[in-house]
């Protein structure tokens, strides 16, 4: 099946002509002749709460159905839903309610972005969930449904231990919601933390003596780095300012509620309760709580901040997918499943395929 593209992002490279679908696999890119739009591998979140009216965090099978429809719509052929940080109850029945197959989008594992926090970072994270390192509370956690992707703090004492366990197990480890020095920082890189939540955000501020996390992260090329790009978590010279030192490992990641894909109002995140107002989502006492960003407008943000078409998208699927430790996905390379997402000169979804079917048509 011909897609009747004009292009093909493929591997971070745009590559003129038309994509050959055959077998649920890309058959062949750079056919002639071209057609209209732009096909792009399909979209992953690896840092997701929520979208469509749907917290994940309380949902059953068919809210994440309702959920992965609404993603599929955006683009999104990929995601990780992330709980935060919550009492070991409700994360042990979030975890047991979590998909084990597809929903539409391919469910890859969940993502438990604590409770192992530092308290003086905690963020929109209820305080009095968060724990010190635990390795018995991670052991129970981890039976109790398909973790994949773990943030924490690595200069509490204990975390490095935790990062131990966590890599010898595969899991992912992210950095974040930490006050951690530079050098903390990178004895949790050292140990096998690949990747930093949110940089910037719920973090250690970089300082010239004391560049914190997001200095060490940003000073090493072994470490991905995810953005919220919708236009509240980061400046535009902060933007900027990461991709210039980081372009080829910064993940695009929406950090999205339920409220996304829906509209203001009062919504869930977790247990916690956050207020939409004119597309901002913030704790009842102001504090920033997730967005209702889609990860195709932050492609169009981070191609405002100066990356080029392909890059972008290349931080919206090869990039998450790397974090995500799933080389099949993120590539439109012949032989790779196809996952597409077409858009148009605007950056607009227009369709999007999954194993090769058709799931949004234009």
């Amino acid at each position: 099946m011909r897609l009747g593209v004009e292009a093909a992002v493929v591997d971070g490279v745009l590559v003129p002509g038309d994509v050959d679908v055959a077998d649920g696999r890309v058959a062949a890119v750079g056919l002639g002749p071209p057609g209209r739009g732009t096909a792009a591998p399909g979209f992953i979140d690896v840092h997701i709460h929520g979208f469509g009216g749907v917290d994940f965090s309380a949902a059953d099978l068919d809210g994440y159905r309702r959920a992965g429809q609404a993603l599929l719509e955006h683009g999104v052929t990929a995601f990780r839903p992330t709980f935060v940080t919550a009492p070991e109850e409700e994360l042990v029945a979030s975890l047991h309610a979590a998909p084990r197959g597809d929903v539409g989008p391919r469910v890859l594992g969940c993502h438990l972005e604590g409770p192992f926090i530092s308290p003086l970072r905690v963020g929109m994270h209820p305080a009095a969930a968060r724990r010190d390192p635990d390795a018995d509370l991670l052991a129970r956690l981890l039976a109790a449904g398909p973790v994949a992707h773990v943030t924490l703090a690595p200069e509490l004492e204990g975390a490095l231990a935790l990062v131990d366990l966590l890599v010898a197990r595969g899991i992912v480890v992210s950095c974040g919601h930490t006050d951690a020095t530079a050098r903390q920082a990178h004895a949790a890189f050292d140990r096998g933390a690949t990747c930093v939540t949110h940089l910037f955000n719920a973090m250690r501020p970089f300082a010239h003596r004391d560049p914190g996390m997001a200095g060490a992260a940003l000073a090493r090329d072994d470490v991905v780095v995810e953005l919220i790009l919708d236009g509240n978590h980061l400046a535009d010279e902060t933007v900027r300012l990461a991709w210039n030192a980081a372009a080829g490992r910064v993940s695009l990641v929406t950090d999205a509620l339920q409220a996304a894909g829906v509209g203001d109002g009062r919504w869930q995140l977790g247990a916690v309760e956050v207020e939409v107002r004119d597309g901002v989502a913030r704790t009842l006492d102001g504090v920033l709580a997730g967005s209702v960003a889609t990860i195709a407008e932050e492609i169009r943000c981070l191609m405002r901040a100066g990356a080029r078409l392909e890059e972008a998208v290349d931080a919206a699927t090869r990039v998450p997918a790397r974090v995500a430790r799933r080389p099949d996905l993120g590539t439109l390379a012949p032989g790779a499943v196809a996952d597409v997402v077409v858009i148009d000169d605007a950056v607009e979804v227009r369709r999007v395929l999954v194993a090769g079917a058709e799931r949004v048509a234009a």
